[in-house]
């Protein structure tokens, strides 16, 4: 079995603690970093766990066996699901200054026969705690990260040796690069100059055209587009989060869905007036179903495209880390249901209540999915003067 180098796992633990962190800045001296893996991700860990304390920081370690949520679905009852230690997670809140997630699954569909409300009840349990960090987070004081330990099992939902999975993850995080924090900041940079134009432009509505999709987003006052922020690694996507009400239209997504310990297929959404009034799939429709069917999650939280030239993951990686930042030949667009982004506001977000939030159109949810598309799709930007621009086409952005 492949063994990724020691070499490589060092070099991803200094992108995720001294780049990724702190937007793109590397950890402080004295701050506490949160790690969370999956057991198979143990290797990933310990460069991770070490590296903090390289960086005169206090690291904080949970490991989790996929196992436990196992046994938690199929033994739990309603209100076990639903159990909340508040004391304990209140504490870790205002404790931790960051958060690194290593995704490891064991194997990626470990809850296929789970049902699915429970599944989604289970992660619903710690919703104060992910709120109580949103609102550290937009405060400017608490940043995450999202990195990928590939398995064998991932590897084979993917239809790749392991050591062709684990090529991917080298090439997208430049992990092969003699320096390749260096190598993300001169990324980070050339995307900034694909923002820094997508902010200057009027833009009222945009219009995406596909295969199967013909969608319109109305962008919303006080946005603006994000990218490049080490909140994921990797992490090629531009994105914002449009005022959902403005929604309308069809869109197909051509890659599966990997969520929940499970997977859905050939994913079609229908928008009117912003919600989602139909859906599809060809493969575990009842899972969609109660996702949707949670508070809020039949609303766009999210829009975002790829940009080829910047993203060299060129294969499907049964994982929506990789497959939403999916280069290749027509780069990808990916729609988040659920939850907006704060930090897409134009402003202070410390200072803006969630009611006054919710008056702008930024979707409140504990859920956020993000759906992939791969086509070929052309983005035109409606303008407040009424002109068009093309602002996406072939895979790449052309402003």
């Amino acid at each position: 079995m492949y063994t990724p180098p020691k070499m490589i796992l060092k070099r991803y633990a200094d992108v995720m603690i001294k780049f990724a962190l702190n937007s793109g800045k590397g950890i402080k001296k004295n701050e506490v970093v949160y790690i969370v893996a999956q057991t198979p991700g143990l290797p990933l860990a310990k460069e991770v766990y070490k590296t903090v304390f390289e960086m005169g920081g206090y690291p904080m370690i949970n490991i989790i066996d996929d196992e436990f949520k196992t046994l938690q679905v199929n033994n739990a009852s309603k209100r076990q699901l639903e159990f909340f230690p508040e004391k304990i997670y209140r504490g870790l809140a205002d404790t931790i200054d960051h958060w690194v997630r290593i995704i490891a699954d064991e194997d990626p569909m470990y809850l296929q026969n789970a049902d699915p409300a429970k599944v989604l009840l289970s992660n619903q349990a710690a919703r104060r705690f992910r709120e109580w960090l949103d609102e550290k987070e937009d405060k400017g004081k608490f940043t995450w990260t999202l990195c990928l330990y590939g398995t064998e099992k991932m590897a084979e939902e993917a239809g790749l040796t392991l050591e062709a999975y684990w090529k991917q993850i080298r090439k997208a995080c430049y992990l092969d690069d003699a320096d390749p924090v260096g190598k993300w900041k001169l990324v980070f940079g050339e995307m900034q100059h694909i923002i820094d134009k997508l902010n200057k432009l009027p833009i009222n509505k945009l219009h995406v055209e596909a295969p199967e999709t013909d969608l319109w987003i109305t962008l919303g006052e006080k946005r603006k587009w994000l990218g490049g922020s080490g909140r994921n690694i990797p992490s090629f996507e531009i994105f914002t989060s449009p005022d959902w009400r403005g929604t309308k239209g069809t869109i197909s997504f051509d890659l599966p869905l990997y969520r929940y310990g499970n997977v859905i297929k050939d994913i079609k959404l229908e928008f009117k007036a912003g919600r989602i009034v139909k859906y599809s799939a060809s493969r575990n429709e009842k899972l969609l179903a109660e996702l949707i069917g949670q508070k809020n999650a039949n609303k766009i939280g999210e829009f975002s495209l790829t940009d080829n030239r910047f993203s060299n993951i060129s294969k499907f990686m049964a994982d929506s880390l990789y497959d939403e930042n999916f280069g290749g030949r027509h780069g990808n667009t990916h729609l988040a249901v659920g939850k907006s982004y704060h930090d897409t506001y134009d402003g202070d977000a410390s200072k803006v209540t969630e009611t006054e939030f919710t008056k702008l159109g930024f979707n409140h949810s504990m859920e956020h999915t993000d759906i992939i598309a791969t086509t070929d799709r052309t983005v035109t930007a409606l303008l407040h003067d009424g002109s068009e621009k093309v602002i996406y086409r072939k895979g790449r952005f052309v402003i």
